[in-house]
């Protein structure tokens, strides 16, 4: 295998991250850079980060990118290769949340929001149509669904839900493609002591906020939670987000934080760089900052402590039904999500038309990112 400087790291890393809309889909193209074209790993190696990263908290396609990293240069080619990735969505959405924050009062603006709001409720809806037809195979799978979908609508909090439904998964489900055969990961301890520099260093930069700025404290304490508890993608840290942002700390309105997902989408990069968004309200750019990186840092540090045990842990019975409970869980989540936003849509007739092309669009396989764009222009010109 092939050694690359941390340099070449970042910047094949950082041109894949310009382009990297659609989340787990950008998976395929890592692979196709990393293993055929660089070959910095084999195709073994690939498969064994592509089972761990589905049993970990964070956005998949992040995940694996820093998986790839790890795997050539060790915990500094993880980092080159997370902060290439996520680089040019960061950047993207300082501009947008600037520009929205700035401009929000602007007629034409509000306007193009409303369409994307019916984009984002129409889009919600569709990945938890997915995600029900990909990860409820049974009843009991339906009957757990359904409870943490109920919790939410309840405003209870989605962790508790989560939570819950995952013991519930362990006790109740079966082993399903439990018996999986794994290589050795064979990258020794580096990665654990990389690790732990990563969390030394992640609990400073709270302390340090603590002590400045209160309010940046409980932001990123905020963050780093919803982060550790992204199990199944990116796309959990929606129900998560919304609970914390809107309905516990009321940095956000309902709308807004619909807005917010909206410009998450039409930049590359995971869902969860919505988090940014919400620094940005909260303290401008430094509120940004703090988001973007104790959003992602958790993520980061659980991929490095675990990748020396992958073998063991992607073959786990245990490990794969929590996981189940996670996905489970997260498909109620989803749809409660859809009907809380549709609730806080003032709807017209012209609105729930153009709602419903949109998720029919979205169901037929348009690009996410054509479909948002459409909801701005449309929103501007009609709504």
């Amino acid at each position: 295998m092939r050694t690359p400087s941390l340099f070449r790291i970042f910047l094949v890393f950082l041109r894949l991250g310009l382009t990297a809309f659609g989340g787990p889909a950008m998976v395929p193209f890592i692979r196709a850079r990393a293993v055929e074209r660089e070959g910095w790993l084999d195709e073994s190696s690939f498969s064994l980060g592509m089972s761990l990263t589905q049993l970990l908290p964070g956005a998949t396609a992040m995940q694996v990118a820093a998986y790839v990293g790890l795997r050539a240069r060790g915990g500094a080619g993880a980092l080159a290769a997370y902060t290439g990735f996520g680089l040019p969505a960061l950047l993207l959405m300082l501009g947008l949340s600037a520009l929205y924050f700035s401009a929000r009062d602007v007629a034409a603006v509000t306007a193009a929001f409303t369409g994307l709001q019916l984009v984002i409720t129409a889009l919600i809806l569709h990945a938890a149509v997915n995600f029900a037809r990909r990860y409820l195979d049974t009843l009991a799978d339906k009957l757990l669904a359904c409870l943490a979908g109920v919790w939410l609508g309840l405003k209870g909090n989605p962790i508790l839900a989560m939570a819950v439904v995952c013991v519930l998964a362990v006790l109740l489900l079966r082993d399903e493609g439990c018996g999986l055969n794994a290589p050795e990961a064979g990258t020794g301890r580096g990665p654990l002591r990389f690790a732990a520099l990563l969390l030394a260093a992640l609990l400073a930069f709270l302390a340090a906020l603590y002590l400045v700025d209160p309010q940046l404290f409980r932001l990123g304490l905020l963050m780093v939670k919803i982060d550790c508890f992204a199990f199944g993608g990116g796309y959990v840290s929606v129900p998560l987000m919304l609970h914390e942002v809107v309905e516990v700390h009321g940095w956000l309105t309902g709308p807004m934080f619909m807005d917010g997902i909206a410009l998450g989408q039409v930049t590359p990069g995971p869902i969860v760089m919505t988090g940014a968004f919400v620094g940005y309200a909260v303290a401008g750019l430094t509120g940004a900052l703090v988001a973007a990186v104790t959003v992602f840092s958790p993520s980061l540090i659980v991929l490095c402590a675990t990748t020396p045990f992958a073998d063991r842990l992607v073959s786990s019975p245990v490990a794969r039904r929590v996981l189940k409970g996670s996905l489970i869980s997260l498909v109620g989540l989803m749809a409660a999500v859809a009907v809380r936003f549709g609730l806080s849509i003032h709807w017209t007739v012209p609105q729930a038309v153009f709602a419903l092309a949109a998720f029919i669009a979205l169901r037929r396989g348009v690009d996410i990112l054509w479909v948002v764009l459409a909801g701005a222009g449309i929103g501007a010109m009609i709504f």
